[in-house]
Order: structure tokens, then C-alpha cells, then sequence
């Protein structure tokens, strides 16, 4: 695994392309996921794990790691699967997500792929492990699974979505947005109700869409049918997570600054990627802020401060 995320500077370009590079893993079997390599700080050989009392059943210990102590989750066991055996000969993928880093306890790693989100569709309806999928993709006539990661730590550590009582009080952000909604584009629907829920308390009216094209797609028909010089007569803010199916935040942003009846709408970049790039990302697809999920009261405020902007 020495130098799989050697090429950093070169992913960077990747921005606004509507492209990713995903690290292929298994859990057990044969069945494939995948993983975004913006997300992952190294892949190692599981190190020997420290048992924790009382802690959820889906985490088989803590690794120590470069003077820090992270959670090693097993991945298999977080979607409903049998617990990953022989772990000393498995694999950890340090990621970072939401703010904090954990490892997750994989059967073994593969390799890195590039390619374009137009080729990374929405996963099939149903129950199962299919509830725990943000996306699906074909690899070499193989489907490669893209899992909700954010749903699996909310049910290690539910996220709070409370918004303090001196944001909510002042009444600012429903006098300033008057009829107009705020529209929220994210592929986790556990990502997109913790948004919508953090922001009722508001006043805040929403409509979500599930991915970047199906959120073009109403925005340019809102434009179309509901306004008449720009979106911003029915919509005051999108707040757009980064990693969607067929189309990602970044191409997302880029595609709504070119359309003239688009382009005055505010972007919020919300998402669980970070990392050292995002100031260059967010000014070279022309969105306005971005925010690290989740904060409910640090989201609120850029909310109110887009939103008073206009």
C-alpha cells in the first residue's frame, strides 16, 4: 500500500470534472466497494487492536496509530454482514469523515480507479445491505458498491442536530427569506434530513433532491416556470453535499455559476470531505463557503449569512 495516495496534487485537478478516484476494497466475498480517495489518509496492515468495554458492537477495538488513538470499525458488521475474521491479516482504511477520523476494518484492499461521476448511478430500491449504499458503479462487468458511511457512524454516534436557541430566536434568517426555500442536494438521505431538521426550527422551508443532476434539473425548471429574472425569486440558498451520484457538488456549482438565471444562487459546499484543498476547490468551481458536516449551529449561521447576503 506504500504510495497509493502519493498523487495528491494531481487529484486536486480532479475538481469541477465531474471525476473521482475511488479505492477499491472487499469486505468478505468477492463483492466489491469502493471508497472516495479524498476520504482515505492511508491504508495499513491491521495493527493489534485494544478491546473497549461497552462500546457499539460494530467497532472491534482502537489502533494506535502515529500519537492517535482511532476507532476501527468493521465494515462488514456495520451493513449487516458476519464479523471480518483473521483480522491481523485484514487491512485498515484511516478516513477522515465529519470532522474526525476513524479506521474501517476491510478483508483486503485493492486498487485505485479514476473515473467520471456519470458512471456512478443511485443503488437499487430495496432492503437489506442495499440501505446502507449511496451509489453503485460496474467495473470490469463487476458492481462495485459505494457505501453510506454517514449512515453508519449516525448509528455508532448519532449526530446532534439541535440548533442553539440564540440562532433560532432571532427570527432573522425567515424575515430575510421570506416565501423562498432552501434547496438541499445530498445522496445520503440520513445527510439530507440531518440538514433539513437542523434548519425547520428556522422557519426554513426545503426541498431536497438526491444527487447534482436531479438537482440542476429542478432548479433549472423552477427558473423556468416560477421566475421571472433568476432562481432567486424562489430560492434563497442550495447547501450541496460534494460526492453524489451522476453528478458531483463541485460539477454541481460550476453548471449553476454558467446558466445567467442560475448563476446570482448562493453555494454552500456541506460536506464530509477535508482536507487542505477545499479553499482552492470552492474558488475554482465559484461556489461561496464551505462547511464541514456537521455542525448544526455553524451550518445555521452560514445559512443566515448567505441568505441576508442577497
Amino acid at each position: 500500500m506504500a504510495g497509493i495516495l502519493d498523487s495528491v496534487n494531481q487529484r486536486t485537478q480532479l475538481v469541477g470534472q465531474n471525476r473521482l478516484e475511488l479505492l477499491l476494497f472487499r469486505l468478505k466475498g468477492r463483492q466489491r466497494f469502493g471508497i472516495n480517495v479524498f476520504k482515505v489518509r492511508e491504508v495499513l496492515q491491521c495493527p493489534p487492536l485494544t478491546n473497549m468495554p461497552k462500546s457499539n458492537p460494530f467497532v472491534r477495538g482502537v489502533a494506535h496509530i502515529r500519537g492517535q488513538t482511532i476507532s476501527v470499525i468493521d465494515m462488514s458488521l456495520a451493513v449487516g454482514g458476519p464479523p471480518i475474521e483473521d483480522i491481523h491479516n485484514c487491512f485498515i482504511i484511516i478516513a477522515e469523515y465529519n470532522r474526525s477520523v476513524q479506521g474501517f476494518l476491510v478483508g483486503a484492499v485493492e486498487r485505485i480507479v479514476n473515473m467520471n461521476w456519470e458512471k456512478i448511478m443511485p443503488p437499487p430500491s430495496g432492503a437489506g445491505r442495499y440501505s446502507y449504499l449511496t451509489a453503485v458503479t460496474e467495473i470490469e462487468n463487476e458492481l462495485v458498491e459505494i457505501l453510506d458511511v454517514e449512515k453508519i457512524l449516525n448509528e455508532i454516534c448519532p449526530v446532534n442536530t439541535e440548533v442553539s436557541q440564540e440562532i433560532v430566536s432571532d427570527g432573522e434568517m425567515q424575515k430575510d427569506l421570506g416565501e423562498r426555500i432552501v434547496f438541499i442536494a445530498d445522496d445520503s438521505a440520513v445527510a439530507r434530513n440531518q440538514v433539513k431538521r437542523a434548519l425547520e426550527p428556522l422557519g426554513v422551508q426545503t426541498e431536497l433532491a438526491k444527487n447534482g443532476k436531479e438537482a440542476l434539473l429542478r432548479l433549472r425548471e423552477i427558473a423556468e416556470v416560477d421566475c421571472q429574472n433568476n432562481i432567486t425569486e424562489r430560492v434563497g440558498l442550495l447547501i450541496s453535499d460534494v460526492e453524489m451520484p451522476e453528478m458531483d457538488g463541485y460539477t454541481l456549482t460550476a453548471e449553476i455559476k454558467a446558466d445567467p438565471k442560475l448563476a446570482p444562487l448562493h453555494v454552500i459546499l456541506h460536506t464530509s470531505l477535508s482536507g487542505v484543498f477545499n479553499q482552492a476547490m470552492i474558488e475554482k468551481v465559484g461556489a461561496d463557503d464551505f462547511i464541514a458536516k456537521f455542525n448544526p449551529d455553524e451550518l445555521a449561521a452560514a445559512v443566515k449569512k448567505w441568505v441576508h447576503c442577497d
